[in-house]
């Protein structure tokens, strides 16, 4: 299955990588040094947490790049009404209005209004217009969600 990622998204990762390579790689890597020349590194907690740390970084840069990789940057087009990855999306739903991003799977936070295409908000809204219901399924059941606006 291909993991889509918004142009914003795709922009945040490639950043946070290159940070990782560049500045975080380096900062350890002076933790490190500085740490081995206290001598015994048997017992030596800063040398240990750098070590530590040091794998976490490179773990994470696998990750990324992993993601990068194997994901597709969707195309946003600005002139389209209908819901698609990149839009903002305005509902209505128990009577009440929420307004959420659609985005990719790395890039979702519901926390914070931004939902993954694949998550079951996403799926229903995507491809529909302003005015338009979609019926979401959730685990309490279909809920209707009303779509007031596209951006």
């Amino acid at each position: 299955m291909t993991t889509f990622l918004t142009p914003e998204g795709h922009k945040k990762l490639e950043e946070e990588l290159e940070m990782r390579k560049r500045e975080m790689r380096q900062k350890i890597a002076e933790i490190i040094k500085e740490a081995k020349e206290q001598g015994d590194l048997s017992e030596n907690a800063e040398y240990t947490e750098a070590k530590r740390q040091q794998a976490d970084n490179e773990r994470r840069i696998m990750e990324l790049e992993n993601i990068i990789r194997t994901s597709q940057v969707s195309s946003f087009d600005k002139k389209s009404k209908v819901v698609q990855m990149g839009s903002r999306v305005a509902v209505k739903f128990n009577g009440e209005e929420q307004a959420f991003d659609i985005v990719g799977s790395n890039e979702a936070d519901p926390l914070n209004g931004r939902v993954s295409n694949e998550s079951p908000i996403g799926k229903a809204l995507l491809g529909k217009k302003a005015g338009e219901k979609a019926m979401v399924q959730t685990p309490s059941g279909e809920k209707e969600y009303r779509i007031l606006e596209v951006k």
